[in-house]
């Protein structure tokens, strides 16, 4: 008998709570739960435990027009809903789960302020002066000058990109707030570079991104700390311009030549050793070899002479002819190739020695070897003759 009364007062007590929950007064503004009962392409019925049927329009849903209503929601979701207007006469309460996750991502957007937290977004809009960037359902202002470490000649470039920025700025009145992707930027590249000087040191090998170039050399971006490449570093043979060796974007190697800890300056070599013309030289070319050689530069006292690009040697005016000339310029021109052979090298000086005169003392005795006439083997065979 006792829990036939008990199971008695239960259905009592659940049948009051339902009807207190069906007569609890909804009002504009009111944060709610809905189940929902029924999905349809322009809008989904919900039932928010309240005599009036729930009904929240597709435009009250999500911002992203594309987005496919059907595909979101199913019967039996739970989601929290905002009231936004009651009609008795017609039994129907319209509600907006779009602004609920405004209101709760307003909370977090708050929240990220206090705390100094990196958010990720959407850039939606390009607006006067600056993005809409869309996060937490809400959309966060952020100024052209807050946009990029540097400056953004077209923010249209920045449309559909997924951004990381700071929350800078909040008016809980207007609800709104203003964001920097150049706050996470400078975040960035100042952990770079406390991890770059703290691991620095001579010789060590970077990979960098070109980022200007100046008469004198190349500045690249080795993670957060800008090195320099002279103009002397870039090529083994004389250059006016970096820009006949890099870039601004090329990605190159360079090593760590030198570290002013004080000025913050870094260094850079570029050149390889085994690029090294004096290398190339070394290996392929030794005294008594003959060259072809082209003519450089004319001196009074003899002609330069380019050997392989970025080694050249001098001959000079006594080893031009094997006879006395009174000026190079009667022999030879800038822009003649010739042949000369290397009579001496200092590699100390990086000084070569040539001389085609000798070429030209050899010839003759050349020819007079090969013309002269082997007379043992004319007279081998004949009678009476014996050779030796």
């Amino acid at each position: 008998m006792t829990e036939i009364m008990e199971t008695h007062d239960e259905e009592l007590n659940f049948a009051e709570l339902l009807e207190q929950s069906l007569n609890e007064k909804l009002y504009t503004g009111k944060r709610v739960k809905g189940i929902v009962t029924n999905v349809a392409p322009n809008e989904i019925h919900v039932d928010v435990g309240a005599k009036q049927a729930g009904i929240v329009p597709a435009s009250e849903l999500t911002d992203d027009s594309s987005a496919n209503i059907m595909e979101m929601f199913h019967k039996d979701d739970e989601i929290d809903l905002i009231v936004l207007k009651v009609n008795d006469q017609e039994g129907i309460v319209t509600l907006s789960k779009k602004r609920c996750d405004a209101e709760a991502g307003y909370d977090a957007i708050r929240q990220a302020h206090e705390d100094g937290t990196t958010l990720e977004g959407v850039v939606t809009e390009v607006v006067k002066g600056g993005v809409l960037v869309l996060t937490n359902g809400i959309k966060i202002f952020i100024p052209a000058s807050m946009t990029s470490d540097r400056k953004v000649e077209d923010l249209n470039t920045l449309l559909k990109k997924d951004v990381r920025f700071k929350v800078i700025e909040v008016n809980d009145r207007r609800r709104r707030a203003v964001g920097s992707i150049r706050a996470v930027l400078a975040e960035e590249k100042k952990a770079k570079q406390e991890e770059f000087w703290a691991n620095v040191e001579i010789g060590k090998v970077y990979h960098g991104e070109v980022k200007s170039l100046t008469s004198y050399g190349a500045f690249v971006d080795l993670g957060g700390v800008d090195g320099m490449i002279h103009i002397t570093e870039l090529s083994w043979t004389r250059i006016k311009s970096p820009e006949e060796v890099v870039k601004v974007g090329d990605m190159v190697e360079v090593y760590i030549k030198d570290i002013d800890y004080d000025k913050k300056k870094i260094s850079l070599g570029y050149k390889k050793a085994e690029d090294n013309p004096w290398e190339i030289f070394k290996r392929d070319y030794h005294i008594g070899d003959v060259a072809e050689v082209k003519i450089v530069s004319i001196t009074s006292f003899g002609a330069f002479a380019q050997i392989i690009p970025g080694v050249d040697g001098l001959i000079h005016i006594s080893q031009i002819a094997n006879e006395r000339i009174a000026k190079v310029s009667d022999k030879l021109a800038v822009g003649d190739v010739v042949n000369a052979k290397i009579i001496d090298i200092d590699y100390d000086k990086k000084k070569v020695s040539l001389s085609i005169r000798a070429i030209l003392d050899e010839a003759p005795a050349k020819e007079e070897e090969e013309e002269t006439p082997d007379y043992a083997a004319d007279l081998e065979g004949v009678e009476g003759v014996t050779v030796e």
